[in-house]
């Protein structure tokens, strides 16, 4: 151990670049305060990234707690302190305004955040993220049931080179899906309705989008049509859970897409009571559209 604590700061830092966060977050960090410094220099803070930490563990319960939230508050202010201003990407899970205010407030070259699963981001602190992160290229705010239309405005007016938005939200077709779930019964019932409002904010507001994401939206053909007419460029569209939508709305309207490479269907059926189809086949009436629903063929 003696002769790592000799190594110059440069090679050191070299050396814990190369570590994951939770490799740097709890080994080299507890060494001694000399790597604690090196661990705190700004070269390696330029990206924050939880998500693989998150993936690599079944969803707890735990994450859904106060206690919890804070932890990650606490992680996403050292970071930004760390890095000095030069943050430029954040991604995690569980988190709240004032961790997200505290950094809107410190990173201005901010191009990515995911925020998902954090019952506690509100229009408030997205705000602060759309005026003064004007650089945002990529957003994720899938099931934050506290993020209205509002937000998708504010970012879309003040962040043009957005291009990537995931605003997916949880299955709500089929509550029997949730049964055993970590998720908090209270969260789940608090789904956002308003998916056409979206739609309209999203069309309005974010013409260089190239990749969207919105599964289980509530939107009808009205709202796909404020997306495809307002964002040209969209190369990726994920409807996946769209159930009011049909597969003649979304050819006739994806077909405007000319760039587009990927459409991602609905599939999924909503069983209405003594429906005999739903019950042998959840996903039988979108199959019966596979052979028509051909984006080539639409290019023609």
């Amino acid at each position: 151990m003696d002769d790592w604590g000799g190594l110059a700061p440069e090679i050191l830092t070299n050396i814990i670049s190369r570590l994951t966060i939770q490799e740097r977050w709890t080994g080299p960090m507890f060494v001694r305060k000399s790597w604690l410094a090196v661990c705190r220099d700004p070269f390696l803070w330029s990206t924050f990234d939880l998500e693989k930490s998150f993936e690599l563990y079944p969803e707890s319960t735990q994450w859904w707690s106060s206690e919890f939230e804070r932890k990650i508050d606490s992680m996403i202010r050292s970071v930004v302190d760390w890095s000095d201003g030069g943050l430029t990407e954040i991604r995690v899970r569980h988190c709240s305004d004032h961790a997200l205010s505290y950094a809107a407030e410190r990173c201005p070259n901010l191009e990515a955040l995911a925020v998902r699963s954090s019952p506690h981001v509100t229009d408030a602190s997205m705000a602060k993220i759309a005026f003064r992160c004007r650089s945002l290229k990529e957003l994720d705010i899938s099931y934050c049931h506290e993020i209205s239309h509002d937000t998708l405005v504010m970012i879309g007016r003040n962040c043009p080179n957005l291009t990537t938005l995931k605003r997916n939200l949880m299955d709500w077709s089929d509550s029997s899906r949730h049964v055993g779930s970590v998720v908090p019964a209270e969260y789940l019932d608090a789904c956002p309705q308003d998916g056409d409002t979206e739609a309209e904010a999203i069309g309005k507001h974010m013409m260089n989008l190239e990749r969207l994401e919105i599964q289980f939206s509530r939107l009808s053909a009205k709202g796909l049509v404020s997306i495809c007419e307002g964002c040209p460029k969209l190369e990726y569209l994920d409807l996946f859970g769209c159930v009011h939508l049909s597969s003649r709305d979304i050819a006739n309207n994806v077909s405007r897409l000319k760039g587009v490479k990927e459409v991602k269907k609905p599939d999924v059926y909503v069983p209405r009571s003594g429906d005999v189809v739903a019950q042998t086949e959840r996903y039988g009436h979108w199959r019966l559209y596979d052979e028509r629903f051909d984006i080539q063929s639409m290019r023609i």
